[in-house]
């Protein structure tokens, strides 16, 4: 095993990344919002010895991004809660981490710090969140409390290339770091031995060791404590999805580990590198933001091979397959030498989005994660202990209100 273990998480998002990814003979449409297809793919995950699974999720129906919804039914048109499916499979799973996908503009931070919270405790220590931030007009429109003007994709593309985003866009990302940081206050809202639990005495908690957190913000005012005590990790794994300046700024804020879409041609040196300028820009200190490389994958089977799958499924869907990630279509083996060559280049991890679920992901566990295991850079089994350690995170985080 070599000195610095290569770290590999999966994303999965229904049937899988490819719009047609249901009609595949593997998919099991029929079982996609029952809880046995999500065990089973978290199962196999797990099988593989990944890091973590993300589970996408949104306050609109799966389509193309950025934009609106339409009328089409040649795809998977319904989602449920990320945060329910990684609640369930939390008992029957034992090492690896769950990280549902909740969206900080519609949703209070004290509802996510208990959920993430609780997710925690019944995971066992494996908890994670990742935060998206909705900027669209249909998702502001469920709740009726606030208007947002949609940006067009071609204004959208020219803000990512550019790097300079409408005010509305800066104004929604200064609401997600104070989203987190609310979280995080919550989180360490109690003190990890504030529950005493003496019947004798008739206290539960020590009532001394419950903080409020007084948060007053452009976004938010809350008060606090936490109705949950503090998460197993003291900090659940806070990520982000990021494709520029100012989102690796907002990573930088309050996150964990960045998730970042470097081309296949130029790896992720550049962005590694714009990663740092943002975290000093922001003044981040202790311990640094980890960066992971998105890869969107369709890999050889006995059946096909990685591109010709992609090609039988763009001629299901009537168009080329497009992503904010690269996409890669070959064989394990050249995938375990990209992303060995991607960790040398100075990304810390890596994010796999399965093309079809059922059969990429189990192509991960049977042949990429052998070969790299070959090549000695990936584990033969799991350690004990949390997410935070498994990812290499400090497993003791200081409570910021606990008293000497």
């Amino acid at each position: 095993m070599a000195s610095n273990p290569l770290h590999l998480g999966v994303a999965l998002d229904g049937a899988g990344w490819h719009s047609a990814a249901w009609r595949e003979p593997n998919s099991r449409p029929g079982a996609l919002f029952g809880p046995g297809y999500w065990t089973d793919l978290v199962a196999t995950a797990e099988r593989g010895l990944l890091d973590f699974v993300s589970i996408e999720d949104s306050l609109t129906l799966p389509g193309v991004p950025h934009t609106p919804s339409d009328d089409a039914v040649d795809r998977v048109r319904a989602r449920i809660d990320a945060g329910l499916i990684a609640a369930r499979v939390a008992p029957i799973t034992r090492h690896i981490g769950l990280i549902p996908t909740v969206t900080a503009t519609h949703t209070e931070p004290f509802h996510v710090s208990t959920a993430i919270a609780t997710l925690d405790y019944t995971s066992r220590g494996r908890a994670g969140w990742q935060v998206r931030v909705s900027g669209t007009a249909e998702e502001a429109a469920h709740f009726g409390r606030r208007e947002f003007r949609e940006l067009t994709p071609a204004e959208i593309a020219e803000a990512v290339a550019s790097g300079t985003f409408p005010g509305q866009v800066h104004e929604l990302f200064d609401e997600a770091a104070d989203a987190v940081e609310v979280v995080r206050r919550l989180w360490d809202s109690w003190e990890d031995d504030a529950e005493i639990r003496d019947v004798d005495t008739r206290r539960f908690i020590d009532r001394d060791k419950l903080h409020r957190v007084d948060f007053e913000g452009r976004f938010f005012s809350v008060r606090g404590p936490s109705i949950t005590p503090r998460p197993p990790q003291g900090q659940p794994v806070v990520t982000a999805l990021a494709h520029a300046p100012l989102i690796y700024e907002f990573a930088a804020r309050g996150a964990d580990l960045v998730l970042v879409t470097p081309g296949r041609a130029t790896g992720p040196r550049a962005i590694v590198d714009e990663v740092a300028a943002a975290a000093a820009r922001v003044g981040r200190t202790g311990e640094p933001l980890r960066v992971y490389a998105d890869l969107v994958v369709f890999l050889d089977t006995d059946q096909a091979t990685g591109a010709q799958r992609l090609a039988r499924l763009n001629e299901l869907a009537g168009a080329e397959f497009a992503s904010d990630a690269a996409v890669f279509a070959g064989s394990a083996e050249e995938l375990a030498d990209l992303l060995t060559a991607w960790s040398v280049d100075g990304a810390d991890g890596f994010r796999l989005r399965p093309g079809v679920a059922v059969d990429d992901l189990t192509a991960i566990a049977d042949r990429l994660v052998p070969a790299l295991q070959r090549r000695g850079v990936f584990r033969t089994g799991y350690p004990e202990g949390s997410l935070r350690a498994l990812l290499g995170l400090p497993s003791e985080v200081p409570n910021r209100y606990a008293t000497a």
